[in-house]
């Protein structure tokens, strides 16, 4: 293990929600065999917990007792609002610096890896979070599943500074302990050019420092550390494991805010050059795949994050349809090409700009955003058709800000209310459930989980709107393919 001494640099004024995963060079792998083999060895899977999931009980207990956790349903929607709000915004900022990136789509290998994904208890905010291995020997965290997040990154402490661990969470990657940690010199290549959209700082001091990292919040949350090489340790359906080396992990060894409350840090699944999401699919046949239970769902639902071509068709309850990714058209992000919305067999009406990236609009798919936002021609029409079909509800005041539309849900009927579909330029459409728009929020209130953005602004279509629903995309082929189902493992 090589450890070099960490200097930081001050604080870049950059949108944190981004943090996502690198990968340094190649990625290399090789499988630790187990006592049994099983018939399918084709995938890799994670499972997705959700943030409040009571596998995470300890976690929530102890931000409990320092209230940090919200007491109320109301509570917690409101923090999750504030969350998404910050996030769209990191996501606005990324398009107006970065412009569109090639890439070389070279798919090595067509075998796949399998993570589990659970669902727990719904309060706090409403993130997803897989369970990740660390280092030689392993060391394990729960990180945020995020779609729109290119660095991977965990809580970090190195020999010099094991006393500085901060106690709002409670896993740290120990990296003396990891025999395969290297840190990458500031004065090197890669941090100089190659991690230079990961918000690598430019100040070295001497040749061996560290390469830095600093990002910030608009809230005030923040993340420092540094880049290293290091392993992480994958499972696959046959029962074995995988370790794949020489991954570049952001090692991150102070925090301020509580933009990550709960969580170990971040896995990077968005289309980035280095995310997890992209070497990991490159290693198993360029797709991955989740299926986000139920926000509110019990403990016992669980599903799992799949790198591979293998997919559980047992809990569909549909066919797969397919539409187009436009890839590289909003950095990072899963761009999909929205032609509108109808609700109740009616297109509502919507400027085409509103779904065009080209011109500062688009859509995407981000399971780091819970609500779903729309660009404000798109916003209004929706909340009025739906308005109207909720009019025989008693509205209630608007005390439960930023939501424009509660109302009381004494006697709702969900089967009464006109379904709500995206149509897609090539004819897909996507019909989510009810719930997944008129959401709970308090006891007997229900509200359009919509959230408005300024026009020209990106819309996204956010984890509960995506609920109940198999997601699998296709690196190579550039199609995300969508089905409804139970998300139930068999």
């Amino acid at each position: 293990m090589k450890w070099r001494p960490l200097l930081l640099s001050p604080l870049l004024f950059i949108f944190l929600v981004s943090i996502s995963t690198v990968f340094h060079g190649l990625v290399l792998s090789h499988t630790i065999p187990e006592e049994r083999d099983h018939q399918h060895s084709n995938k890799m899977r994670l499972e997705l917990i959700h943030r409040h999931s009571p596998q995470l009980i300890g976690k929530l207990v102890h931000e409990a007792s320092n209230n940090n956790m919200p007491k109320s349903q109301q509570e917690r929607i409101l923090q999750l609002v504030l969350r998404d709000t910050t996030r769209h915004r990191m996501i606005s900022h990324k398009r107006g610096q970065y412009g569109p990136n090639s890439r070389r789509k070279n798919w090595e290998f067509n075998t796949s890896i399998e993570m589990p994904m659970h669902s727990g208890a719904d309060y706090g905010a409403g993130e997803y979070f897989v369970q990740v291995r660390v280092g030689k020997p392993a060391q394990k965290f729960m990180l945020i599943a995020d779609t729109g997040s290119d660095l991977t990154w965990v809580y970090c402490s190195t020999r010099n500074t094991h006393k500085r661990r901060q106690g709002n969470h409670r896993r740290v990657f120990h990296a003396d302990r990891s025999s395969s940690f290297e840190t990458i010199p500031c004065l090197s290549n890669m941090c100089k050019v190659q991690l230079a959209d990961l918000f690598s700082l430019t100040t070295c001091p001497t040749p061996i420092t560290p390469c830095a990292y600093d990002f910030s919040y608009i809230d005030g949350s923040a993340a420092l550390g540094i880049f290293a090489d290091d392993t992480i340790t994958v499972g696959l359906t046959n029962g074995r494991k995988m370790m794949l080396d020489n991954v570049l992990v952001g090692c991150t060894e102070s925090t301020q805010g509580a933009a990550f409350k709960g969580a170990d840090g971040v896995l990077g699944l968005g289309y980035g050059k280095f995310s997890f999401a992209t070497k990991a699919a490159e290693k198993f046949g360029g797709k991955f795949s989740y299926c986000l239970v139920d926000h509110l769902s019990p403990m016992n639902i669980s599903n799992y994050l799949i790198f591979g071509g293998t997919r559980n068709e047992h809990s569909l309850l549909g066919n797969v349809r397919y539409t187009k990714l436009l890839l590289n058209v909003i950095p990072s992000s899963y761009a999909i090409n929205v032609k509108g919305i109808s609700i109740g067999d009616v297109m509502l009406r919507i400027p085409f700009e509103v779904w065009d990236a080209n011109v500062g609009g688009g859509t995407i798919l981000d399971s780091g955003t819970s609500l779903t936002i729309l660009a404000e021609p798109a916003y209004k029409p929706v909340m009025n058709a739906l308005g109207m079909s909720l009019s025989k509800y008693k509205r209630l005041l608007s005390d439960i800000k930023p939501f424009e539309y509660c109302f009381n849900s004494t006697g709702f009927d969900q089967s009464l209310v006109p379904r709500l579909v995206f149509h897609f330029a090539d004819g897909a459409r996507f019909e989510p459930l009810v719930k997944s728009y008129i959401i709970d929020v308090a006891p007997q209130t229900k509200c359009l989980g919509f959230l408005s953005v300024r026009w020209p602004g990106t819309s996204i279509i956010g984890n509960i709107m995506q609920q109940n629903h198999l997601w699998e995309f296709d690196l190579v082929r550039s199609v995300v393919g969508f089905a409804p189902s139970s998300c139930t493992c068999t």
